[in-house]
C-alpha cells in the first residue's frame, strides 16, 4: 500500500491552528482526512469541531474525515489508526496532526523516521505552522517553543494580521526569514488558505524543490551586503530519510537581523534561532564531507532543526541531494547537472545557537 501522508500543523496558542483545521474538516474537498489532535490535557482543544464523548477516541466525520484526540502516545495512535485502516475499519487517505501550541515540533517529525512500525505506514509530508501576527514578535522573544516551530516549518501563514500595521507585518516577516529561509511565508485570514498550500508540500522529501528564499540576503540597506541563494526546483526521485550521513556546501553565510528597510524602528531581535546558508561552486570531495557531516551531526544533532542541501560532488555528473532533522541525515543522487548550469553545493542549516565558524571551516576543509 502507498505510504499515508501525514502534515503536523504546528503553532503558538492562539495563533488560528483551530480555525485553519475546521476549514480543512469542514470544506467539501472529498478528501478523506484523519485529524489526530496532539494534546496534553493542559486545553481542551476544540470541542466545537471534536464532539467527543469520553468513551470513544476515533470519531468519523459526515464529510469523511476521521478525528481522533491523543492523550497519550502518538505513536500507538498512529498505529491503531493503519491497523484500522489495513482492516477496513477506518476509511481515510491522510492525516493532519495538531500540535498544542506549546510543542516543539522536534520529536513529532522525529517519530516518523525512527520508528520502523510507523515509518512502514505513514510518510511525513510536512510542517506547517501559524504565526499570530498581533502577538508573535513577543511570543519569539519570550518562548523558544514558538521560535521552534517557526524554525522547523516548511510553509508559515501568518494569521491576524488585519490587527497589525502593514510595516509591522513586514518587519515580522523579515525576522521569520532570517530564522527560516526555506519556508514559503504568506498570511491567511481566518484560515482561508488553500488546501493546496497544506497538504502535498513534500517538505521532507528529497525529490522536493529546494526552496530557499530568493530575496533573502538581497543588499538591503548600507552596510548590509549579504551574498544570496536560490532553490533549485527539480529532483526527480524518491527516497528516504534516515541513513546517518551526508553532504554539504558552502560561501556566504549569513544569519542576524538587520532592522527592515523603510521602517523606524530598527529592532535587532537575537534570535537563538536562526539560520545559515552556505554556497561553493567547487566541488566536495564525498569522504571527507561525509566524515565532517556525521561528526557535526552527532556533536550538534539536538540543536539543528533543519537542514538542506543540494551538493556540487567529485565524481559524479549527478547533483547530491541531502537533509536532515536534528541527528537524523539522509542523501541521494538527483538530477544531472545542465549543460548550461552553473554547478554549485547550496546548503541552508537552521538550529539553536548554530557553530556558524566550524560549519564554515570544516566545509572548507572538506573541498576536492
Amino acid at each position: 500500500m502507498a505510504l499515508i501522508p501525514v502534515t503536523i500543523l504546528t503553532g503558538f496558542l492562539g495563533s488560528g491552528k483551530t480555525t485553519l483545521l475546521q476549514r480543512v474538516l469542514s470544506e467539501a474537498h472529498g478528501q478523506k482526512i484523519a485529524v489526530i489532535e496532539n494534546e496534553f490535557g493542559e486545553e481542551n482543544i476544540d470541542n466545537e469541531i471534536l464532539v467527543s464523548d469520553t468513551q470513544e477516541q476515533i470519531i468519523q466525520m459526515s464529510n469523511g474525515c476521521v478525528c481522533c484526540t491523543i492523550r497519550e502516545d502518538l505513536r500507538s495512535t498512529l498505529q491503531l489508526l493503519a491497523a484500522k485502516r489495513r482492516k477496513g475499519l477506518l476509511d481515510f487517505e491522510r492525516v493532519v496532526i495538531e500540535t498544542t501550541g506549546l510543542a516543539d515540533p522536534g520529536p513529532v517529525a522525529q517519530t516518523f523516521f525512527m520508528d520502523e512500525e510507523i515509518a512502514e505506514s505513514y510518510l511525513l509530508d510536512s510542517i506547517v505552522t501559524l504565526v499570530d501576527a498581533k502577538h508573535a514578535q513577543q511570543q519569539l522573544d519570550d518562548r523558544q517553543e514558538a521560535r521552534r516551530q517557526v524554525g522547523f516549518a516548511d510553509q508559515i501563514f501568518i494569521s491576524k494580521s488585519d490587527l497589525v500595521s502593514e510595516a509591522e507585518v513586514g518587519e515580522l516577516i523579515h525576522r521569520i526569514k532570517h530564522m527560516n529561509p526555506r519556508a514559503a511565508i504568506q498570511t491567511a485570514h481566518f484560515g482561508q488558505v488553500a488546501l493546496s498550500q497544506v497538504l502535498d508540500l513534500r517538505g521532507f522529501n528529497l525529490n522536493a524543490r529546494l526552496d530557499i528564499d530568493p530575496d533573502f540576503l538581497k543588499p538591503e540597506a548600507p552596510g548590509h551586503a549579504h551574498a544570496h541563494d536560490h532553490g533549485d526546483r527539480d529532483h526527480d526521485h524518491d527516497h528516504d530519510h534516515d541513513h546517518g550521513h551526508e553532504h554539504c556546501g558552502h560561501d556566504h553565510a549569513h544569519d542576524e537581523h538587520c532592522s527592515h528597510p523603510g521602517h523606524g524602528r530598527h529592532h535587532h531581535h537575537d534570535d537563538d534561532v536562526k539560520s545559515f546558508v552556505y554556497r561553493e561552486a567547487r566541488p566536495f570531495d564525498p569522504a571527507k564531507l561525509e566524515d565532517f557531516l556525521g561528526a557535526i551531526v552527532q556533536v550538534y544533532g539536538p540543536k539543528l532543526l533543519r537542514y538542506k542541501g543540494v551538493l556540487h560532488m567529485k565524481g559524479t555528473e549527478r547533483k547530491v541531494i541531502f537533509q536532515g532533522v536534528h541527528q537524523l541525515m539522509g542523501s541521494d543522487l538527483g538530477p544531472e547537472w545542465r549543460a548550461d548550469e552553473e554547478r554549485q553545493s547550496k546548503m541552508v542549516f537552521i538550529g539553536i545557537d548554530l557553530p556558524r565558524d566550524i560549519l564554515l571551516q570544516g566545509l572548507a576543509q572538506c573541498l576536492a
